[in-house]
Order: structure tokens, then sequence, then C-alpha cells
């Protein structure tokens, strides 16, 4: 067994974890870590791809622990509950377009728009989005949709729609759902929750699509090193998500915003110089 294999899944998975709720692109921290780590080199490239992708199904398993029962009490209440049949169909809204242009754009978008400038210009200018939102949610009046609860279908719809910008690589899935629901009129609190419950059908959807269309790259000996970097994923997924819901009741995502524009800046320098390769 290689120890220090398994050590560097572990770490990719800690990555994942933190990274993946918080609106700063997981698969931008994913490629700094993949090549600070060599994780491609000693995984296999093309099975480090599909480990990236699959250890996302940790960081959602934290976040239905977390929302157990919210959870619970939606699928319990599907077959008489209007507030559970509401809440579904609202995730299930908010999911559906990013299945569909990930089906339709998935390809070309990796193939044409996966170079260090589009990265580094997606995270710049996702900051400079966040600072912007911000700035709105100081001058307007209270927002308009306070729970996720007050969503309306039209309301799930234009996240799902905005959601799908984190198709371009650098722009941060949660980043999109989040600062695009807080524009269009949800609280802070309300976007958040909202992008974690969005996040469950899309992350899980892709995990396993990409382990279904890469099954010829896998066998059974690669269980515990996907297993490892799922778990790890898990825990500090868990931890990040806890801590983001107590941040977000006093706190702004001003902090993100700078953080965003800087990694930018390291990407451009970065892909300059040769010290990381951001491409997929």
């Amino acid at each position: 067994m290689d120890v220090i294999l398994f050590v560097k899944a572990a770490l990719m998975g800690i990555v994942e974890g933190l990274t993946e709720f918080l609106p700063i692109s997981s698969t931008g921290h994913l490629i700094l870590a993949g090549s600070l780590l060599d994780f491609g080199h000693s995984a296999g490239a093309d099975k480090a791809k599909v480990f990236d992708i699959a250890i996302q199904t940790g960081a959602i398993f934290a976040v239905v622990l977390v929302y157990w029962q919210r959870v619970k009490d939606t699928v319990t209440g599907l077959t008489s509950e209007p507030k559970a049949q509401r809440f579904a169909l609202n995730v299930l809204i908010g999911f559906v377009p990013a299945i569909i242009l990930g089906l339709l754009l998935g390809k070309a978008i990796k193939t044409h728009l996966f170079t260090p400038t589009v990265v580094a210009i997606t995270f710049i200018a996702g900051g400079l989005l966040i600072l912007l939102a911000e700035r709105m949610a100081l001058s307007r009046p209270a927002p308009r949709v306070q729970t996720v609860d007050d969503l309306t279908p039209m309301d799930a719809l234009k996240v799902g729609l905005v959601q799908c910008l984190a198709l371009v690589p650098g722009t941060s899935r949660s980043g999109a759902s989040i600062i695009g629901g807080m524009m269009l009129g949800l609280s802070r609190k309300a976007a958040t929750d909202y992008s974690f419950f969005l996040g469950i059908p899309t992350l899980m959807g892709a995990g396993v699509y990409s382990l279904y269309k890469e099954r010829h790259l896998l066998s059974l000996a690669d269980l515990p090193l996907f297993g490892t970097g799922l778990v790890f994923a898990f825990l500090s997924a868990w931890v990040c998500v806890r801590w983001l819901i107590r941040y977000v009741s006093s706190h702004n995502f001003n902090p993100f915003a700078w953080y965003r524009i800087a990694f930018g800046i390291v990407i451009l320098v970065t892909a300059h110089f040769g010290w990381v390769t951001w491409a997929e």
C-alpha cells in the first residue's frame, strides 16, 4: 500500500470539503492542491480527474447530515405535506437547468474554457460580483425572500439558471447560487441554505455520472483510495458547513471576494511562470 498516495488523497479530500460550499471554487483549489501534491502523477491523470468529482459525494453527505431533520421531513412528507412538496419541487426546478446545460455544453466548456486566463478572470469577476452584491444588500430594503420556504418556483428557476454559470471553470457553484440568489432578492441566509440543498442533487448527480462514464478507468482496487478522499471530504465539509451557517448570520461575504481576487492573481502568476498547469 502506498501510504503517501493515501495521505495525498486525504489532503485532497480536505481541500474539497473546505472549498465546495464556500464561494471560492473548489475546482480551482483542487487543481492547485493536485499540482502541489503531484496527485495526478501519483494516481494517474485520468483517474485523478474522476477522483476530484467523486469525492464531492462526501461533501454532500455532510450537508445531508447537517440538515438531516429537514431532509427527513421533506422525504417523509412528499405524499401528504404541501410544505414538503413545495420545497422538493423548488429544489428540483433549480436542479434541472444545470443538468440540461451540463449535458449539452459540458464537453465544449472543458475543451475551450479550461484555460488559466478564463479561470483567473472568473475568479476575479466573481470577487467583484460578491462586492457588488454586498453593496446592493446594504442599499436595498429587507430581502423579499427571508427563508427557503418563501421561495417561489420562479425564484428557484432563476437561482438554478444562475448556478449554471458555475459550468465555467473558476466560477464556484456555491458562489453563483448564493450571490446570484442574494442579487435576486433572497436573504443571505435563504440563499446559503438553498445553495446547500441545491448542491445535494447537483453534486451527487455529477459524481455518479462521472463514475459511470469513466468506469473503465476504475477497479475494486481503487475503492480504498476513493473512500479515503470521500471520508476526509465529508469530515472537512461537515465542519465547514456548520461554520458557514453561523458565519452568515452576522457577517458578509466580502472577505471571500478579496480572497477570490487574490487567488485570480495567483493563477495568472503561476500560469505565466509555469509553476501550475491550470488545465483539465
